[in-house]
């Protein structure tokens, strides 16, 4: 049998390692994915660190998954065949059999199965899904552009898609890095009036050139909440930054009946008063990835406004350097492993 190469983790916090392995066959309603592209996103450290219950080693992880169909499994309803061009994100699979699945709330499934939790992620040149995680990826986008839409662009796109902001209204996004940058492309072409937030007046260009109408430096000395209200107030602000304090400080710049919608993870807690909800009835919640489906979504989105992830390539020989530049927080804006076509298994 022929083999593959992965980055492995051998124990928790262990650097990345190559090693080959045999080429697995999928089983009823699986695929194997020939894996030409995956993003680093900063939740695989929960992985690499062993911070979740379950992890193994040694861990294959890897979330952003973008590639071609090698071969097909038994059961896959025949809507899959060898060549497509798919996508597997954070939503690797669900059981169908827990309440918020027969509820057809699939993305908050008990048992979701995300890759490099549940089996072996896009950290190397083949994986083995579940048919009911593919998304379709559309022509013109890219396999290394896609990946990151399988978590960062589905999060930030159903974020602000499943939200109570209106064409017009004026939507603010806490950040400008990973998530960030496509929340503010994706406001836009939403016909949101943008405003983006981040630290330092430099980041003023770089929001603008992605197209937000407004820029608040939260390091500045009026505060975001009052920058905020001095434009009308926020009905929405989607916060991407993963820091408790800067989310907390969005509350009172949000409009009556507004809306914060966390999908920056942080553990420290949102330092948020019952009065500053109740006296103008705001509303906080926080939002998950997205279904398969909701990738495809995300991605004919962007195939039809040009929406591009700012990405950094490498390949996965480098995974150790790829994945400390996402972990320093000096990748502009995406790491995405690719693969060459010499020695790939099909």
């Amino acid at each position: 049998m022929s083999s593959y190469r992965v980055a492995q983790v051998g124990a928790a916090g262990a650097p990345f390692e190559i090693v080959e392995r045999d080429v697995p066959r999928p089983g009823p309603g699986h695929v194997r994915v020939t894996v030409d592209a995956c993003g680093i996103c900063h939740s695989d450290a929960m992985f690499v660190d062993g911070a979740l219950p379950g992890v193994r080693f040694p861990l294959v992880t890897g979330h952003e998954i973008a590639g071609r169909i090698a071969e097909v499994g038994e059961r896959t309803n025949g809507r899959w065949k060898v060549d497509d061009r798919v996508a597997v994100g954070w939503f690797g699979g669900s059981c169908h059999h827990c309440t918020p699945c027969r509820q057809g709330d699939f993305i908050v499934c008990e048992h979701l199965k995300v890759p490099g939790w549940a089996y072996d992620g896009g950290f190397g040149e083949t994986v083995i899904a579940p048919a009911d995680a593919l998304a379709r990826i559309p022509d013109g986008l890219a396999a290394a552009d896609a990946g990151p839409m399988a978590c960062a662009g589905v999060t930030t796109y159903n974020g602000l898609r499943r939200s109570t902001a209106r064409p017009g209204d004026l939507v603010a996004v806490l950040g400008l890095g990973g998530l960030g940058h496509l929340g503010v492309q994706f406001a836009v072409a939403m016909g949101f009036e943008t405003v983006a937030i981040a630290r330092g007046a430099d980041k003023a260009d770089f929001a603008k050139q992605l197209g937000a109408h407004h820029y608040v430096d939260s390091t500045a000395g009026t505060s975001v909440a009052n920058a905020l209200q001095s434009l009308g107030g926020a009905r929405v602000v989607l916060a991407t930054a993963s820091n408790s304090a800067a989310i907390s400080a969005t509350v009172e710049g949000l409009a009556h009946r507004g809306e914060l919608v966390v999908i920056g993870a942080d553990t420290e807690p949102l330092a948020i008063s019952p009065t500053q909800l109740l006296m103008r009835a705001r509303v906080v919640r926080g939002h998950p990835s997205g279904t398969a489906q909701d990738v495809q979504d995300t991605m004919a989105f962007c195939a039809l406004q040009g929406i591009r992830p700012m990405i950094e390539t490498m390949p996965l020989e480098h995974a150790n350097e790829a994945y400390g530049k996402m972990l320093a927080g000096t990748a502009r804006f995406r790491m995405v492993l690719t693969h060459t076509e010499a020695g790939r298994t099909r």
